[in-house]
Protein backbone atom coordinates (compact mmCIF):
# COMPACT_ATOMS: atom_id res chain seq x y z
CA UNK A 1 0.00 0.00 0.00
CA UNK A 2 1.27 3.24 -0.80
CA UNK A 3 2.17 5.82 1.80
CA UNK A 4 1.39 9.33 0.26
CA UNK A 5 -2.46 10.77 -0.32
CA UNK A 6 -3.79 13.69 -1.72
CA UNK A 7 -6.31 15.24 -0.42
CA UNK A 8 -8.48 18.07 -2.39
CA UNK A 9 -11.63 19.64 -2.60
CA UNK A 10 -13.52 18.08 -5.75
CA UNK A 11 -13.34 21.15 -7.63
CA UNK A 12 -9.31 20.88 -7.57
CA UNK A 13 -9.69 16.63 -8.47
CA UNK A 14 -7.81 17.02 -11.78
CA UNK A 15 -4.67 19.07 -10.53
CA UNK A 16 -4.74 16.70 -7.44
CA UNK A 17 -5.27 13.60 -8.77
CA UNK A 18 -2.31 14.58 -11.12
CA UNK A 19 -0.22 15.02 -8.27
CA UNK A 20 -0.68 11.94 -7.16
CA UNK A 21 0.68 10.36 -9.53
CA UNK A 22 3.28 12.44 -9.72
CA UNK A 23 4.08 11.05 -6.54
CA UNK A 24 2.99 7.52 -5.98
CA UNK A 25 0.37 8.05 -4.14
CA UNK A 26 -3.41 8.52 -4.04
CA UNK A 27 -6.09 11.05 -4.32
CA UNK A 28 -8.90 11.16 -1.60
CA UNK A 29 -11.93 13.60 -2.07
CA UNK A 30 -12.20 15.93 0.82
CA UNK A 31 -15.02 15.17 2.85
CA UNK A 32 -15.46 15.23 6.85
CA UNK A 33 -13.57 12.69 8.20
CA UNK A 34 -11.08 12.32 5.52
CA UNK A 35 -8.17 13.63 7.53
CA UNK A 36 -8.88 10.89 10.14
CA UNK A 37 -9.12 8.51 8.10
CA UNK A 38 -5.64 9.44 6.19
CA UNK A 39 -3.52 9.69 9.56
CA UNK A 40 -4.57 6.16 10.17
CA UNK A 41 -3.48 4.98 6.54
CA UNK A 42 -0.77 6.73 5.29
CA UNK A 43 2.68 8.65 5.98
CA UNK A 44 2.47 11.23 3.72
CA UNK A 45 -0.21 13.38 3.23
CA UNK A 46 -0.71 16.49 0.98
CA UNK A 47 -3.64 18.66 1.19
CA UNK A 48 -4.66 20.37 -1.59
CA UNK A 49 -6.22 23.20 -0.17
CA UNK A 50 -5.64 26.40 1.83
CA UNK A 51 -3.51 26.16 4.87
CA UNK A 52 -6.38 27.22 6.97
CA UNK A 53 -8.34 24.45 5.87
CA UNK A 54 -5.51 22.03 6.46
CA UNK A 55 -4.54 22.96 9.90
CA UNK A 56 -7.88 23.21 10.93
CA UNK A 57 -9.06 19.82 10.00
CA UNK A 58 -5.57 18.32 11.32
CA UNK A 59 -5.58 19.96 14.28
CA UNK A 60 -7.76 17.62 16.81
CA UNK A 61 -5.16 14.56 15.63
CA UNK A 62 -2.30 16.13 16.22
CA UNK A 63 -0.66 13.69 19.05
CA UNK A 64 3.02 13.97 18.76
CA UNK A 65 5.94 14.68 15.97
CA UNK A 66 7.63 11.44 16.44
CA UNK A 67 3.95 9.25 15.45
CA UNK A 68 2.08 11.95 13.46
CA UNK A 69 2.11 11.96 9.57
CA UNK A 70 3.88 14.33 7.80
CA UNK A 71 1.91 16.51 6.50
CA UNK A 72 2.21 19.81 3.27
CA UNK A 73 0.09 22.04 2.22
CA UNK A 74 -0.26 23.05 -1.29
CA UNK A 75 -1.54 26.00 -2.70
CA UNK A 76 -4.47 24.87 -4.95
CA UNK A 77 -2.71 27.08 -8.10
CA UNK A 78 0.07 24.32 -7.23
CA UNK A 79 2.52 27.45 -6.67
CA UNK A 80 3.21 26.32 -3.09
CA UNK A 81 4.13 23.58 -1.39
CA UNK A 82 4.22 23.65 2.58
CA UNK A 83 5.18 21.68 5.46
CA UNK A 84 2.78 22.02 8.00
CA UNK A 85 3.59 19.44 10.41
CA UNK A 86 6.66 17.04 10.51
CA UNK A 87 9.76 18.90 8.65
CA UNK A 88 11.70 17.04 9.97
CA UNK A 89 10.15 13.36 9.70
CA UNK A 90 9.32 13.72 5.71
CA UNK A 91 7.50 16.52 5.63
CA UNK A 92 10.30 19.44 4.20
CA UNK A 93 11.41 16.09 1.89
CA UNK A 94 7.77 15.83 0.46
CA UNK A 95 7.86 19.54 -0.06
CA UNK A 96 11.30 19.30 -2.25
CA UNK A 97 9.80 16.10 -3.90
CA UNK A 98 6.88 18.25 -5.11
CA UNK A 99 8.80 21.19 -6.18
CA UNK A 100 10.74 19.00 -7.92
CA UNK A 101 8.32 17.13 -9.76
CA UNK A 102 5.94 20.11 -10.30
CA UNK A 103 8.30 23.58 -10.03
CA UNK A 104 6.48 24.68 -7.37
CA UNK A 105 8.72 26.92 -4.70
CA UNK A 106 9.00 24.67 -1.40
CA UNK A 107 8.37 26.61 1.47
CA UNK A 108 10.63 25.22 4.29
CA UNK A 109 10.63 27.13 7.14
CA UNK A 110 12.31 24.36 10.43
CA UNK A 111 15.23 26.97 11.67
CA UNK A 112 18.68 24.37 10.97
CA UNK A 113 17.67 24.26 7.30
CA UNK A 114 16.60 28.07 6.96
CA UNK A 115 20.38 28.39 8.34
CA UNK A 116 21.65 25.30 5.97
CA UNK A 117 22.32 23.50 8.77
CA UNK A 118 21.74 19.82 9.25
CA UNK A 119 19.37 18.72 12.32
CA UNK A 120 19.23 15.37 14.55
CA UNK A 121 16.51 14.06 12.33
CA UNK A 122 18.12 14.19 9.20
CA UNK A 123 22.10 13.02 10.35
CA UNK A 124 19.93 9.70 11.67
CA UNK A 125 18.00 9.87 7.54
CA UNK A 126 21.17 10.10 5.84
CA UNK A 127 22.92 7.53 8.07
CA UNK A 128 19.91 5.09 8.32
CA UNK A 129 19.50 4.91 12.19
CA UNK A 130 17.00 6.31 14.30
CA UNK A 131 16.89 8.72 17.48
CA UNK A 132 16.83 6.93 20.82
CA UNK A 133 16.92 9.88 22.76
CA UNK A 134 14.12 11.75 21.64
CA UNK A 135 13.99 14.77 23.68
CA UNK A 136 17.31 15.65 23.43
CA UNK A 137 16.69 17.09 20.00
CA UNK A 138 15.32 20.16 20.50
CA UNK A 139 18.47 20.99 22.66
CA UNK A 140 20.88 19.51 20.21
CA UNK A 141 18.92 21.14 17.30
CA UNK A 142 19.20 24.61 19.01
CA UNK A 143 23.08 24.04 19.60
CA UNK A 144 23.64 22.88 15.94
CA UNK A 145 22.16 26.81 15.27
CA UNK A 146 24.77 28.49 17.51
CA UNK A 147 27.72 26.24 15.88
CA UNK A 148 29.14 23.25 15.32
CA UNK A 149 27.74 19.87 17.15
CA UNK A 150 30.38 17.05 17.19
CA UNK A 151 29.18 13.83 16.50
CA UNK A 152 30.84 10.61 17.28
CA UNK A 153 31.00 6.96 16.48
CA UNK A 154 31.61 4.32 19.45
CA UNK A 155 32.21 0.95 18.25
CA UNK A 156 31.34 -1.72 20.09
CA UNK A 157 30.97 -3.67 22.49
CA UNK A 158 31.22 0.05 24.83
CA UNK A 159 29.63 2.04 27.35
CA UNK A 160 28.45 5.57 26.95
CA UNK A 161 26.95 7.73 29.75
CA UNK A 162 24.76 10.36 28.54
CA UNK A 163 23.24 13.35 29.56
CA UNK A 164 20.04 14.77 28.56
CA UNK A 165 21.41 16.76 26.13
CA UNK A 166 22.94 14.28 23.61
CA UNK A 167 21.56 12.76 20.86
CA UNK A 168 21.92 8.85 20.75
CA UNK A 169 21.25 7.76 16.88
CA UNK A 170 20.91 3.51 17.30
CA UNK A 171 19.56 1.45 14.30
CA UNK A 172 16.20 1.00 13.53
CA UNK A 173 13.69 -1.11 15.85
CA UNK A 174 9.97 -0.67 17.02
CA UNK A 175 10.72 -2.55 20.95
CA UNK A 176 12.36 -1.22 23.93
CA UNK A 177 13.17 -3.77 26.10
CA UNK A 178 13.89 -3.07 30.29
CA UNK A 179 15.61 -5.40 32.11
CA UNK A 180 16.17 -5.69 35.89
CA UNK A 181 18.36 -8.25 37.60
CA UNK A 182 19.47 -9.20 40.88
CA UNK A 183 23.66 -8.68 41.58
CA UNK A 184 26.06 -10.91 40.20
CA UNK A 185 23.16 -12.38 37.09
CA UNK A 186 25.29 -14.20 34.50
CA UNK A 187 24.94 -13.32 30.77
CA UNK A 188 23.78 -16.72 30.17
CA UNK A 189 21.12 -15.88 32.53
CA UNK A 190 20.36 -12.76 31.68
CA UNK A 191 20.47 -14.03 27.72
CA UNK A 192 18.04 -16.30 28.24
CA UNK A 193 15.46 -14.17 30.29
CA UNK A 194 15.55 -12.23 27.33
CA UNK A 195 15.31 -14.75 24.37
CA UNK A 196 12.54 -16.06 26.62
CA UNK A 197 10.33 -12.88 26.84
CA UNK A 198 10.85 -11.97 22.48
CA UNK A 199 10.04 -15.08 22.19
CA UNK A 200 6.85 -14.78 23.82
CA UNK A 201 5.50 -11.80 21.91
CA UNK A 202 7.18 -13.14 19.15
CA UNK A 203 9.45 -10.03 18.11
CA UNK A 204 12.54 -11.22 16.62
CA UNK A 205 15.96 -9.82 17.95
CA UNK A 206 16.62 -7.15 15.04
CA UNK A 207 12.69 -5.84 16.11
CA UNK A 208 14.83 -4.37 19.31
CA UNK A 209 15.62 -0.55 19.17
CA UNK A 210 17.55 -0.59 22.31
CA UNK A 211 17.64 -2.68 26.38
CA UNK A 212 17.43 -0.06 29.14
CA UNK A 213 18.05 -0.45 32.78
CA UNK A 214 18.96 1.82 35.70
CA UNK A 215 22.32 3.66 35.90
CA UNK A 216 22.59 1.42 39.08
CA UNK A 217 23.43 -1.62 37.12
CA UNK A 218 26.31 -0.14 35.55
CA UNK A 219 28.92 -2.64 37.07
CA UNK A 220 26.47 -5.87 36.37
CA UNK A 221 29.05 -7.38 33.78
CA UNK A 222 26.54 -10.46 32.93
CA UNK A 223 24.27 -7.77 31.96
CA UNK A 224 26.23 -5.96 29.79
CA UNK A 225 28.02 -9.00 28.25
CA UNK A 226 23.79 -10.36 27.41
CA UNK A 227 23.51 -7.02 25.40
CA UNK A 228 26.82 -7.23 23.65
CA UNK A 229 26.22 -10.66 22.75
CA UNK A 230 22.93 -10.15 21.40
CA UNK A 231 24.40 -7.60 19.35
CA UNK A 232 22.01 -5.07 21.05
CA UNK A 233 22.40 -1.65 22.35
CA UNK A 234 22.26 -1.01 26.17
CA UNK A 235 21.39 2.36 27.76
CA UNK A 236 21.86 2.92 31.35
CA UNK A 237 18.82 5.59 32.04
CA UNK A 238 19.50 8.07 34.80
CA UNK A 239 17.52 7.68 38.27
CA UNK A 240 15.71 10.87 37.50
CA UNK A 241 14.44 10.12 34.62
CA UNK A 242 13.62 6.68 35.48
CA UNK A 243 11.33 8.01 38.52
CA UNK A 244 9.33 10.53 36.49
CA UNK A 245 7.70 7.12 34.75
CA UNK A 246 4.82 5.54 37.04
CA UNK A 247 4.61 1.75 36.11
CA UNK A 248 1.30 -0.16 36.53
CA UNK A 249 3.10 -2.80 38.19
CA UNK A 250 4.31 -3.04 41.74
CA UNK A 251 7.98 -3.06 42.41
CA UNK A 252 10.29 -4.13 44.96
CA UNK A 253 12.96 -1.40 43.24
CA UNK A 254 10.77 1.27 45.17
CA UNK A 255 12.48 0.48 48.64
CA UNK A 256 15.75 -1.11 47.73
CA UNK A 257 17.18 1.89 45.26
CA UNK A 258 14.65 4.60 45.44
CA UNK A 259 13.25 3.85 41.80
CA UNK A 260 9.95 3.25 40.60
CA UNK A 261 10.78 0.51 38.90
CA UNK A 262 13.50 -0.96 36.90
CA UNK A 263 12.56 -2.67 33.84
CA UNK A 264 9.34 -1.07 33.02
CA UNK A 265 10.47 2.20 34.16
CA UNK A 266 13.87 2.13 32.19
CA UNK A 267 11.99 1.30 29.06
CA UNK A 268 8.90 3.34 29.57
CA UNK A 269 11.43 6.30 30.14
CA UNK A 270 13.16 6.45 26.47
CA UNK A 271 9.43 5.48 24.62
CA UNK A 272 7.09 8.06 23.30
CA UNK A 273 4.13 5.46 22.82
CA UNK A 274 4.21 4.26 26.84
CA UNK A 275 2.16 0.69 24.81
CA UNK A 276 3.70 -1.97 26.75
CA UNK A 277 3.68 -5.13 25.35
CA UNK A 278 4.68 -7.11 28.17
CA UNK A 279 4.89 -6.33 31.53
CA UNK A 280 7.12 -6.92 34.27
CA UNK A 281 8.29 -10.45 34.05
CA UNK A 282 10.51 -12.56 36.36
CA UNK A 283 12.52 -15.48 34.87
CA UNK A 284 14.81 -16.49 37.77
CA UNK A 285 16.72 -13.35 38.82
CA UNK A 286 15.97 -11.48 35.88
CA UNK A 287 12.92 -9.41 35.06
CA UNK A 288 12.04 -8.14 31.27
CA UNK A 289 9.43 -5.82 30.19
CA UNK A 290 9.05 -5.12 26.51
CA UNK A 291 7.69 -1.47 25.34
CA UNK A 292 6.36 -0.31 22.13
Amino acid sequence: MTQTCVIALERFRTEAAALATLLGGEFLPYRKGIFAEAFAGYHRIVAMMSTGIAIRSIAPLLHDKWDDPCVVAVSPDGRFAVPLTGGHHGGNDLAREIAEKTGAIAVISTATETEGKNSVEGIAQETGQVVLTKDSTRQVNAAILDGEVPVYTIPGPSVALISPGVSVLVRGGEYLVGIGCRKGATADEIGDAIDSALSSKGIAGNEVLAYATTVQKLHEEGLREAVTASGGVLVFVDDNAINEEQPPSPSRATEKLGLTGVAESAALSLSKRKEIILPKTIYGRVTIAIIR
